[in-house]
C-alpha cells in the first residue's frame, strides 16, 4: 500500500510543477513567441510538435504507412501566397524526411512573419518530431520577394508502441503565418496558452521532463 500511495503522491507532485509551468508561460504572455516556442519543443502537447537534434538510426524504422497531409495559411493582415510544394506524402515511424513550403509576399511592403503550427489528431504531436523548420526564426520578406520554406522531420517510432495511437493513419502539419507583433499571433498564443494548461496529459509529463527545447 505504502508503494502505491508514494506512486500517487510521486504522480500529483510531477503534474503539479507541470501545471505550474504553463501557469508562468501565461502569466507571462509579453513573451508569448518565446514561451511557445519552448513549450511545445519541449511537450507537444495540444497538437504542438516536438524538437530533435537528429532523425532515428535507419534500423529503428518501423514498418508502418501514415500519411502526412501539408496545410499552409496566412492570418488576414499577411498579404503572402503561402501552401506547401507537396499535400500528402507516406511515410514510415522512424524516417527521416524533407519536406517544404513556398512562400512568396504579394505586397509592396516588407513583411515580418512568424509562423505558429499544430499537427492533427492532437494527440499525434508527442511523437512528431521536427530537427529544422522555418518556424524557429521569423521570416522576412520584401516586396513581391519568394523563398522555399524547408522542414525536416520524422514520427518518432515509440508511436508503434504507444496503443492510443493505434488508429492514427494520418496526420496533418498545418502552418499558420502572422505579421509579427500583430493582435492575431497575441491572440493566438494566449488561446493556445489557454488551452494547453488544461490538456496536460499525466502519462507523458516523466517523459516531458528530459525532452529537447528549442
Amino acid at each position: 500500500m505504502s508503494n502505491a500511495s508514494d506512486t500517487k503522491q510521486k504522480n500529483r507532485r510531477t503534474v503539479s510543477t507541470v501545471l505550474l509551468v504553463v501557469a508562468v508561460m501565461v502569466g507571462l504572455s509579453f513573451a508569448s513567441v518565446p514561451l511557445y516556442r519552448l513549450f511545445c519543443g519541449a511537450t507537444g502537447f495540444n497538437g504542438t510538435t516536438g524538437v530533435a537534434k537528429t532523425g532515428p538510426a535507419q534500423d529503428k524504422i518501423v514498418d508502418r504507412i501514415i500519411k502526412v497531409r501539408f496545410v499552409g495559411n496566412v492570418a488576414r493582415d499577411v498579404p503572402w501566397r503561402f501552401a506547401p510544394q507537396q499535400q500528402e506524402i507516406a511515410v514510415k515511424p522512424g524516417q527521416t524526411v524533407k519536406i517544404a513550403y513556398n512562400a512568396e509576399n504579394l505586397s509592396d511592403a516588407t513583411i515580418d512573419g512568424t509562423a505558429v503550427h499544430n499537427v492533427t489528431p492532437l494527440k499525434a504531436g508527442y511523437y512528431f518530431k521536427k530537427t529544422q523548420c522555418f518556424c524557429f526564426t521569423d521570416q522576412v520578406l520584401k516586396p513581391h520577394e519568394k523563398a522555399v520554406l524547408p522542414v525536416v522531420f520524422f514520427i518518432d517510432p515509440a508511436l508503434d508502441k504507444d496503443h492510443a495511437m493505434d488508429d492514427v493513419t494520418t496526420i496533418t502539419l498545418s502552418y499558420t503565418f502572422f505579421n509579427k507583433g500583430s493582435s492575431d499571433l497575441d491572440k493566438t498564443m494566449e488561446d493556445f496558452y489557454n488551452t494547453s494548461a488544461g490538456a496536460v496529459p499525466a502519462d507523458k509529463t516523466a517523459k516531458t521532463q528530459s525532452s529537447s527545447v528549442r
